[in-house]
Formats: C-alpha cells, structure tokens, sequence
C-alpha cells in the first residue's frame, strides 16, 4: 500500500481528535488479509486525564484500547451466528420468527421472516425507549415481542435495533446457549478474537483498557465498561443489537475473514462461500435501499464508504462511533473506533469515515 497515503489516512483521525469530534481513536487498515497500518491517538477517557503542560494525555488511547462497539454487534455477533444456523439446517432464511418465537406472532406479525429481520424491511420500528420502565430483560424482550407492525413487512428498509433483539433470541433459542457464549464459543474463540466481549468488566483487568463513553447522570461518571446503549444495557447487556466490546486488531480478524470468503487462514473455516455472497449482495434491489443480510452496501443512506470504495464494497457503523468496512475489490478493510459520544450525542464522525475510507481506497496500489 501507498506509505504516504496511510500516513494521510491516519492524520484525518488526529485531525478529528483536534477539532472535538472524538477524544481519540483507533484506526487500522488492512489488504490482503494483513494489517497494512495500525494507529492510536488522542484520550480514551479524558475526564480521568490529566495533561501536562506540553496536552500530552497521560491516559491516552492506545492501539488496544477496547471500545464500545454499539452496532457493530449487529454484524460481528449476531449475523455470523444466524448464518451458521442457517449452514446447520436448523434455521432458514424464509421461515417465519414465531416458527421460534411464537409471542412473535402478535400484533400481525405471524408471517414476518427471518431474512426480513437481517435486512431491515420486516415492519418493526426502529428504536423505542424500553429502559424507563424498570422492566426486566424478560419483558423487554415480550415487548418487543408484541409490538405490532409499523409498516407492511418488504414494502421500505428501516433500520431496526428491535429486529437485531429478535435475532439475538433466536440464536439462543436454537443453540440453547445465552447469545454472549455462543458468540464467544463460536465466533470470536475460532478467530482468536481474544479482546472481543460482552459486558467486559467481567474479565479480569480489562477496566484499564476500555475507553469511555457518555457522561451518566445516574452513575455521576462516564461510562467506562457498561454499554452505552440504553436497551442493552436494560437487558443485562448482552443483546443482539448492541453490547459487543472490541479492539481494532480483533475487527481486522473478523473482516479478513469475510474477505477470504469465510475461511481462518490457511485451514479453517467460520463460514462458507455461500453464506458470505449471499449476505454481501444486495437483498433489497426492489426498495430504496442497498442492504445485504445484516450489511449495509454501497449505495444505501448507512453508507459510509465515502465516493472510492468499489461497488462490492459492505460494512456497518455504530452509534458509539465505530465502523467496519470491507472492499472484496480492492481485497482491503478499514476499522475506525472512536468514543465521539464521550464530548456528546451532538458530535459526529460522520465526515472523518467518509473521507477516512476515500484516503483508504487510494491507498491501494
């Protein structure tokens, strides 16, 4: 890869941290299934850093700093996790979610799919407050469960979070584990993701490494280690919409292995051929939307692979900051994580993926 051009790629991320668009960050890029550069700068928590006289944080953000991945859980959990099922025979794309959940079936929701929920068109709303209420994780979930309809199932794309929820059910119905230990058995154990979790406060020593995100009311400090997400975090943090923890150099294992069509190196297997075509094409070409199963394409309103990535191109964002991206192509990925939500909701990183993931895609001789 172009030395220069990483170089470049990388100052947009200082460049983000001098303006107050995050406290810092991580970015790494990859090609050809090798880390082609690996950055960190700024703070990972700057209410706890002191600086001297020189700005210099004494707590900065490091390249294995863990972040708060928010919906990059979507993708690099659930996702994998359905499309094992679905290579299994235990789980079709077009069955119906009450064939296993059967509250599902509420509120006009008896035909709604599996593939409906991957890819956003199946009728459920997009995001509601379920963390007020002093519910359960139990009647969250039955909320979501009998909620009606929105909209008529395959008729527009919604991003949803209920969908993911569902989803994330669903793995622990047919796999009968809770959703962190399958994802952890059957995910992240095989890549050697060894940083990547649910609610990381558990493992011991990690509480050092995380970066912090919004300032809670309630706890009287950033949070450091519980998800920021409110739902997930109402379900006890683990859920198949949100709750995930990661490093960049965990992320670049999960997307070379989608770039080498499932495969972990040179002898093992995540996911087959099949499963990785059929989730990066297109599954909404009749709607005004470029979705895959779980992925967001070139061309939809999620996109953030800024105007040079290739039209193969697929990846996700999340809320927190992050984002994931991967171009078969230009056989290149990108990871960005930042904590832009620890100045505010208000502050965006929307510009720095954009122009991040252009600098990337010239980066590629």
């Amino acid at each position: 890869m172009d030395e220069p051009k990483l170089r470049d790629a990388f100052r947009l991320l200082d460049d983000a941290v001098t303006r107050g668009d995050t406290p810092g960050g991580v970015a790494l890029i990859g090609r050809h299934g090798r880390i082609a550069g690996l950055y960190a700068t700024g703070a990972a928590h700057t209410a706890a850093v002191v600086t001297d006289h020189a700005g210099e944080a004494v707590i900065p953000a490091r390249t294995d700093t863990i972040y708060d991945c928010a919906s990059l859980t979507k993708v690099v959990a659930t996702l994998p996790l359905v499309l094992q099922l679905v290579e299994r025979g235990l789980l079709r794309l077009s069955d119906p979610v009450a064939e296993y959940i059967p509250a599902f079936a509420a509120g006009g929701k008896e035909a709604v799919t599996v593939r409906q929920l991957l890819t956003h068109t199946s009728g459920l709303i997009s995001h509601i407050n379920m963390y007020s209420h002093g519910w359960t994780p139990e009647e969250i979930k039955q909320h979501v469960f009998s909620r009606p309809l929105d909209y008529e199932p395959g008729t527009k794309a919604v991003y949803s979070d209920l969908g993911f929820i569902t989803l994330g059910e669903i793995v622990s119905v047919l796999t009968g584990e809770p959703l962190d230990a399958a994802a952890a058995k059957y995910v992240f154990a095989p890549l050697g993701m060894n940083n990547t979790r649910f609610l990381p406060l558990e493992a011991e020593g990690q509480r050092p490494r995380i970066a912090a995100t919004e300032y809670n009311e309630a706890l009287g400090r950033h949070k450091l280690g519980e998800v920021h997400d409110e739902n997930a975090l109402a379900l006890g943090g683990v859920s198949g919409h949100a709750g995930l923890f990661s490093t960049a150099e965990d992320l670049a294992k999960y997307a070379a292995m989608w770039l080498a069509g499932g495969r972990i190196g040179d002898t093992g297997r995540l996911l087959s051929e099949a499963s990785v075509a059929a989730a990066t094409r297109s599954c909404t070409d009749q709607l005004p939307a470029a979705r895959g199963l779980g992925w967001v394409l070139k061309g939809d309103s999620f996109d953030a692979s800024g105007d040079l990535m290739s039209p193969s191109c697929y990846g996700h964002t999340g809320f927190t900051g992050t984002s994931i991206w991967m171009d078969p192509a230009l056989d290149c990925f990108a990871v960005l994580l930042t904590n832009r939500v620890h100045f505010g909701r208000e502050k965006s990183v929307a510009r720095l993926r954009g122009c991040f993931h252009n600098v990337v895609a010239a980066a590629c001789l």
